[in-house]
């Protein structure tokens, strides 16, 4: 197993979008356990003040800016799936803890509070619970190079902390899926770092990969169709996508430099990753066609985390502005025609649970002025 990889700590999402036409004449369900999201900031590790700390860039790469400050280890940052919040791994106080802190770096708190090590936090599906790695049960602990981390669940407050697996193999980097049924995780139980699925509560528990190489830091697709993970079974680090079963393994890096920590954009357009293809490890992002590096700096920066955000109401294709197009879009998907831009649950603005004609309709009412009556609570259209 190459120390190089396991001691990058690599976060890795895919975001595979797959809207199904489905029905002739309507459609009275919303696509949001489909819709990833809007494209956010990257959040990110860097070791460029001295020590890992968490920063967060705009997609284009601009706009660095730092949002821990620690003179320890915080290390791998995972977006809420609202975007609101950020889980991150740290060891300011002596061990590893996870830690949750607002998208602006404020309100910086730890809830897990355990002597053990507790790291690489990932969000559930809903923001309500969180995944973690710990060795809190290895009976030796102390100065062991891989220690018998364990997997854990716990309400996103830090209650209920929960162990869901049992070996005295290691079992880490685990990721849940978006839906909240399965979690994915890595584990060299027979002999090697491979990749495994397990039901929400533990069980279950299957060998996804099974190769003599390293196969490890598993992500879920926001759409829970397939798992991005990394490998050197090609003789270097590569970024690897396979589907949920494990079936159809694909080299989707192919570079002889380190290429890894793989990030793919809410909207699913665009990946994120970490490279050494220019001498020195750096962020980069592609649209298949072109590649652009996002940092530039003499010092780590790694682990990016893509934030998911939901367009304002009522801007059901992403495009940013609210038009007529909206609602045409609207009419297009309950025909079960092709729409333009993305399908998003922004269209659903009388908040009624579904898209159907009324959505759009009162979107054209809006973009003409006339009044809407909308439910206690609902958000007007444009916010």
């Amino acid at each position: 197993m190459p120390i190089t990889i396991r001691n990058i700590g690599i976060r890795f999402c895919l975001a595979l979008v797959l809207f199904a036409a489905v029905g002739l004449l309507s459609r009275t369900s919303t696509p949001a356990d489909a819709f990833p999201g809007l494209n956010g900031k990257i959040a990110f590790e860097s070791t460029r003040d001295g020590s890992d700390n968490i920063y967060v860039m705009n997609a284009d790469g601009s706009g660095q800016t730092q949002l821990t400050n620690s003179p320890a280890l915080d290390r791998d940052p995972d977006w809420s799936p609202d975007g609101s919040k950020i889980a991150f791994g740290s060891y300011r106080d002596g061990n590893g803890e996870v830690y949750v802190m607002n998208a602006d770096g404020s309100g910086q708190t730890n809830v897990t509070n355990n002597p053990g090590v507790d790291d690489r936090p990932a969000w559930s599906g809903d923001s309500n619970k969180i995944v973690f790695e710990s060795d809190r049960d290895d009976p030796n602990p102390l100065g062991c190079s891989f220690c018998n981390f364990e997997i854990y669940v716990m309400n996103a407050n830090g209650s209920g902390q929960t162990r869901l697996t049992t070996n005295p193999a290691r079992d880490d980097f685990p990721d849940w899926s978006p839906d909240g049924s399965k979690i994915v995780f890595d584990s060299d139980r027979d002999g090697n770092d491979e990749i495994y699925v397990m039901n929400a509560n533990g069980s279950g528990q299957t060998r996804l990969t099974n190769n003599a190489a390293f196969d490890g830091y598993p992500t879920w697709s926001p759409d829970g169709s397939a798992i991005v993970f990394t490998s050197d079974r090609d003789g270097n680090a590569e970024i690897y996508v396979m589907f949920a079963d494990g079936s159809g393994q694909i080299n989707i890096t192919n570079n002889p430099a380190f290429d890894a920590q793989a990030a793919w954009s809410p909207d699913s357009h665009k990946i994120a990753f970490g490279s050494t293809r220019d001498g020195n490890y750096e962020i980069y992002v592609t649209d298949g066609s072109s590649t652009t590096r996002l940092t530039t700096n003499l010092a780590f920066d790694g682990a990016p985390a893509w934030q998911p955000l939901l367009p304002v109401s009522g801007d059901f294709n992403c495009d940013g502005v609210i038009t007529v197009a909206d609602a045409i879009d609207i009419q297009l998907w309950i025909a079960g025609q092709p729409a333009n831009g993305c399908v998003s649950p922004a269209g659903d603005v009388n908040c009624d649970g579904v898209i159907n004609v009324a959505d759009a309709i009162d979107i054209q009412r809006w973009i003409a002025g006339l009044p809407i009556g909308l439910p206690p609570g609902c958000p007007a259209i444009g916010t």
